[in-house]
């Protein structure tokens, strides 16, 4: 059975399972605010479960900028245009309807959701998918303004992206490009160390003695040995010692300047402020001077979480493990980056499982059923280089009410052969194929 058979298959049982209680949910409205993929997810399965569901999107934007893989636009591999994604399919091919609007607030108990548009939209369950918010005032120095202008994010894909490509590519010969890594929990946790290693990689080809510096407030990050193996293969890199032991036989250092290196919070690396005018940042080893500066901030719920009172003192909203539904509003889920999911990353393969998890939910509770036991999954592709893959990929169960990790072997085996290494790269693009069309088509 070939992957769109087992998705067809799969919605299939979903339709079967929702038959008995067809009738009670003819009249049910599913509202679903934030286009992004746990939204689209959870629109397309919602509707493949149940077509007389009435499935309606709240998305400002009329397409949608897709955050993965868009770290190849810096290095030409990929153009802003490639990342864009139309809404026709899920309009036409499954029927569902969008309202282009803001979100200006809703009502719980009438179960109703305000746009600025002057529209009242009525719910019996609303799914809320707000992604992130970047904290840039975390950073002494630092701001939305300063992002914009001088020394871009990039980690919400738009003009930010646009112009750290520019900076990149105008950078002097032999310049430092400096990446202040973010702290846990945030978006993409290998993206910060694939976003450097494709840099490292571009400036070998056109700009040979340029530098790539990671600044980080942690001492690791999901896929580091892996990735730190293939930075060494490819880049010549140090791998530092404690990571050492468990490196294949024959990796060993040279002790010679590389390209690219890794700051770890144990050796100072924790950023304490910046410095915009001169592009210093200054962390607890010392100022570190950089001619391209690419700042990662501190992450929260995107502001659509707070502005509707689902979040709590973490600056996240917690929700019920079992179907996502808030813990703060009845009938009211919120899935993808913003909700506190224990173990499962901020990613958009947890998003989109977490979104087909809360469609069966949903269509289940309307039938009157309880929802089953849900078990999630994620895949995280990186590459360290072009050609260079490596991945991370879990399952998930509920144990003692939380989240948890129950796979086994997670990560590309630092043994791996040449060809695994390749096809883990092939993998990365044909991923990102099919996950946009299982999200959108």
């Amino acid at each position: 059975m070939n992957r769109r058979q087992f998705l067809q298959a799969g919605a299939g049982l979903a339709l079967a399972s929702a038959l008995p209680g067809r009738a009670a949910q003819a009249s049910a409205q599913v509202v679903i605010i934030g286009g992004g993929v746990g939204g689209a997810t959870a629109a397309k399965y919602l509707k493949l479960a149940n077509p007389a569901l009435k499935v309606t999107i709240i998305e400002t934007n009329r397409t949608y900028i897709r955050p993965y893989g868009s770290s190849e636009v810096l290095t030409g591999h990929a153009r802003m245009e490639d990342l864009t994604v139309s809404y026709d399919a899920l309009h036409h091919r499954y029927g569902v309807d969008f309202l282009f609007d803001t979100v200006t607030g809703f009502d719980p108990d009438k179960k109703q959701v305000r746009t600025a548009g002057r529209q009242s939209l009525a719910y019996d369950k609303l799914i809320v998918s707000p992604g992130i918010r970047l904290d840039y005032a975390a950073i002494p120095g630092y701001s939305q303004a300063i992002a914009d202008t001088r020394i871009p994010s990039g980690w919400i894909p738009g003009p930010q992206t646009a112009l750290l490509a520019r900076q990149l590519q105008a950078m002097k010969p032999g310049g430092t490009f400096v990446i202040v890594a973010p702290p846990t929990p945030y978006r993409c946790p290998p993206g910060p160390y694939e976003r450097a290693a494709l840099v490292t990689e571009w400036m070998r080809r056109h700009n040979p003695t340029g530098k790539v510096l990671i600044l980080d407030p942690k001492d690791n990050f999901v896929t580091d040995a892996t990735m730190q193996l293939g930075w060494h293969r490819l880049y010549g890199y140090d791998i530092p010692a404690d990571f050492m032991q468990d490196m294949p036989a024959g990796v060993q250092n040279t002790g010679r300047p590389a390209p690219i290196a890794w700051v770890r919070a144990k050796d100072g690396g924790t950023t304490r402020g910046i410095d915009a005018r001169s592009l210093t940042v200054h962390t607890e080893g010392g100022p570190v001077q950089a001619d391209v500066l690419n700042v990662i901030p501190p992450m929260r719920a995107g502001k659509l979480a707070f502005d509707l009172g689902l979040t709590n003192e973490t600056g996240w909203c917690p929700v019920e493990r079992r179907t996502f539904e808030s813990s703060v509003h009845a009938d009211v889920y919120v899935i993808g980056d913003a909700s506190i999911a224990d173990a499962m990353p901020k990613s958009g393969f947890s998003a989109n499982t977490q979104a087909k998890v809360t469609a069966q939910a949903i269509v289940d509770t309307l039938a009157g059923r309880a929802p089953a036991e849900p078990v999630w999954g994620n895949t995280c592709y990186a590459l360290a280089g072009s050609d260079y893959g490596l991945f991370v990929a879990d399952v998930f169960r509920l144990k003692g009410g939380k989240i948890t990790q129950v796979s086994g072997k997670r990560y590309l085996p630092l043994d791996a052969s040449p060809t695994q290494i390749r096809l883990g790269a092939v993998y990365q693009q044909a991923w990102l194929k099919t996950f946009t069309e299982d999200c959108f088509a």
